[in-house]
């Protein structure tokens, strides 16, 4: 009986292993496929936004070998990590925070700078009530804090780096209504940026962090909020995302892919394609200024990762 348990269970594996989908092999691998990536937690959606772009991109690359296009979804920034330094994947859309990331897990590296909306660069403001009497980071220590979500930049890494510079220790509250020590700074994810705003305007958060493009945007901070609500710190500017590649990419295939996205912005072809794209306007190269951002934004990643999570 327990033989044929064994005999089973091995059919059933080795069935399995015949069934399950193989991550595609990327450019290097085979010298035809291109793969854009992308960390997700919709992939069909974002299927059908990164698509149309790769069917832009792969016919104007033929002449460095590029024959078809796939793309690659993971679930985070670990398995990313790992299809980069497995040579899965060669090209990938991210934020700043993320990128950082892949450039510090895997040696990925930044190629280019996305603009989306006509905007390139943003910055993260901390905000909150009027009559809290808080206008200082410093003034945070002992109260708590509302970021967005654990991966992101503008509502995560970038002001959980600000308070670390300013020597105040963060820990993770239980709930909105958990108290942090006197000496360290409690912060919550709200899991959205209209959470933030509420969180801090019905005094369940002493104060949020987001980005001056949702503090602009009145279905995630209402004017009825706004009025009530204050900016207390801002940020200095940083990339709002970028395209990477992976550190060992073929340097023809990868110049040849820095061209063509540098000048997808001036090909009437490549508008409907940029337009899903995460409302792409255009694709930038990265200044000194950006690069000096994006470095102070993987520093403050790596100190989030090492002294919080």
């Amino acid at each position: 009986m327990t033989s044929r348990l064994r005999s089973l269970w091995m059919a059933v594996a080795l069935l399995s292993a015949l069934l399950l989908p193989r991550a595609p092999q990327a450019a290097d691998g085979d010298g035809q496929v291109l793969v854009l990536g992308r960390i997700s937690d919709d992939p069909k959606a974002h299927y059908e936004q990164l698509k149309p772009l790769l069917d832009y991109v792969v016919p104007r690359m033929a002449d460095v070998g590029i024959r078809e296009g796939r793309i690659l979804m993971a679930r985070d920034p670990q398995q990313m990590a790992s299809y980069l330094r497995r040579g899965r994947v060669d090209w990938v859309t991210e934020t700043s925070g993320t990128g950082m990331q892949l450039a510090q897990r895997a040696g990925a590296k930044p190629l280019l700078l996305t603009e989306r909306d006509g905007v390139s660069r943003y910055r993260t403001l901390f905000v909150a009530r009027r009559d809290s009497g808080i206008r200082s980071i410093e003034a945070l220590r002992g109260r708590s804090i509302a970021f967005q979500a654990a991966e992101s930049t503008s509502s995560y890494f970038v002001p959980a780096a600000a308070l670390l510079e300013r020597g105040l220790p963060l820990t993770l509250l239980l709930s909105p209504h958990d108290r942090p020590d006197p000496d360290a700074v409690g912060y919550v994810f709200a899991r959205s940026e209209l959470n933030v705003s509420t969180w801090v305007h019905k005094r369940l958060a002493d104060a949020g962090a987001m980005s001056n493009l949702d503090w602009d945007n009145p279905a995630r901070v209402p004017p009825s909020y706004r009025r009530d609500l204050v900016i207390f710190h801002e940020t200095d500017p940083y990339p709002r995302a970028l395209e990477m590649v992976r550190g060992d990419l073929d340097p023809k295939v990868q110049a040849r892919l820095y061209q063509v996205l540098s000048q997808a912005a001036d090909d009437p072809d490549a508008r409907e394609a940029l337009l899903r794209f995460f409302k792409t306007t255009r694709f930038l190269p990265i200044d000194p200024p950006s690069m000096q951002a994006l470095q102070k934004v993987g520093a403050g990643v790596g100190r989030v990762r090492a002294e919080v999570e």
